[in-house]
């Protein structure tokens, strides 16, 4: 699967658009390291678990929106684009969507 954010992909010609596709998640952290967060927080800097919750919600909802893709047929998905929000305290909704394409090489 060929996954682009642009709308085209150099060296190949879209020759059938077979719809959005999309994937999301939700996640939260562990209530010890959401303390543990809080506690950074007045230190200042890099929050690692947070950053490892938002990869690791990333990498499931690209995941998603790829077996999307794959039920439609598409050889590559383009246009992806991501967006994130806060669902309740403590956890992140992560949501990657693109339009579904048929490609050949040019």
């Amino acid at each position: 699967m060929v996954l682009a954010t642009t709308e085209q992909i150099a060296g190949y010609e879209i020759i059938e658009t077979l719809g959005i596709v999309l994937g999301n998640t939700v996640h939260s952290k562990h209530l010890g390291k959401d303390i543990a967060a809080a506690f950074k927080t007045l230190a200042g800097g890099e929050i690692r678990s947070y950053t490892e919750l938002l990869t690791e919600a990333r990498n499931i909802a690209i995941q998603r929106m790829i077996a999307e893709a794959e039920k439609l047929g598409a050889d590559a998905i383009v246009g992806i684009k991501f967006g994130s929000s806060s669902v309740m305290q403590s956890a992140a909704e992560v949501l990657a969507y693109g339009t579904a394409v048929k490609i050949k090489k040019i």
